[in-house]
C-alpha cells in the first residue's frame, strides 16, 4: 500500500514540474476495491474516476455521504437511461458526447437541483470504434450544450489512438478548446500523461500507474 502513495506522489510531482497550470490528477479507481484505494483516500486525495454506475454506487455511496469534498468523475460512456443515478453520484462527467444525453442531463439537473461539471468528448482521430462528437460537429454541440441547455461545460476530453504518438491529437484538442474559450482539458492516461501535460492538459486520468495492473 505504501507503493500506491509513492507512485501517486511521483506523478503529482511530475505534473507540477511539467505545467505552470494546476493539473488535477484523477485516480482511476474502477474495478479496484475500496479497501485497496483507501490508503490514497486517507492520504487526502479527493478525485477518483469510475466507469460503471452500479459499481460506483456500491463502492462510494457511504464514503460520499461522510466526505463531502470527495469528487467522483464519470470517465466511461454514460447511457442516457443511467443519468438519474449519475447525477447523484458524480461531480464531473468526462464523456458528454451526444444530444440525447445532453438533454437528459439538463432535465435531471433541474429535477434534482444539481450542477455538475462536464467535459465534451471529441472523437479526435475519427475512429469508428470510439465515442465522441466529431471534430466537424464539435463547435455546434459545445454551443448547444452551453447556450441552449445551460450545462456547465468546463472543457474537452479525448482518447487518442493507441500505440501512436498522441502529441498531434492532444495539440488539436487544445486548439479546439482555445477556439471555444474552454479552459480545461481532460487528456492523458498512465501511458501518455507527460505528453498530455506538455500539450496543455489540466486533468489527467491515471489508473495503473498508481494502483498497478487490474486483474
Amino acid at each position: 500500500m505504501i507503493e500506491i502513495i509513492e507512485r501517486y506522489n511521483k506523478i503529482d510531482n511530475e505534473a507540477k514540474e511539467l505545467s505552470v497550470k494546476k493539473v488535477t490528477l484523477v485516480a482511476i479507481s474502477k474495478s479496484f476495491s475500496l479497501n485497496f484505494i483507501k490508503p490514497l483516500i486517507d492520504f487526502g486525495h479527493l478525485h477518483y474516476g469510475e466507469n460503471k454506475i452500479q459499481e460506483t454506487f456500491v463502492k462510494w455511496s457511504e464514503i460520499i455521504s461522510k466526505k463531502i469534498n470527495l469528487q467522483l468523475h464519470m470517465v466511461g460512456k454514460l447511457q442516457s437511461n443511467k443519468v438519474s443515478e449519475a447525477i447523484n453520484l458524480f461531480s464531473y462527467i468526462h464523456s458528454l458526447d451526444n444530444e440525447k444525453l445532453a438533454f437528459r442531463l439538463s432535465e435531471k439537473e433541474k429535477e434534482y437541483g444539481k450542477r455538475l461539471k462536464y467535459f465534451i468528448q471529441i472523437n479526435i482521430a475519427d475512429e469508428n470504434q470510439k465515442s465522441g462528437i466529431s471534430k466537424m460537429q464539435a463547435s455546434d454541440f459545445i454551443h448547444f450544450c452551453i447556450n441552449e441547455l445551460k450545462l456547465n461545460v468546463v472543457g474537452l476530453m479525448c482518447i487518442p489512438p493507441f500505440n501512436i504518438d498522441p502529441s498531434k491529437y492532444f495539440n488539436h484538442l487544445k486548439q479546439i478548446a482555445d477556439q471555444e474559450k474552454l479552459s480545461e482539458l481532460s487528456m492523458g492516461m498512465s501511458n501518455d500523461y507527460k505528453i498530455a501535460i506538455q500539450s496543455g492538459s489540466t486533468f489527467i486520468r491515471i489508473g495503473s500507474a498508481i494502483f498497478g495492473k487490474r486483474d
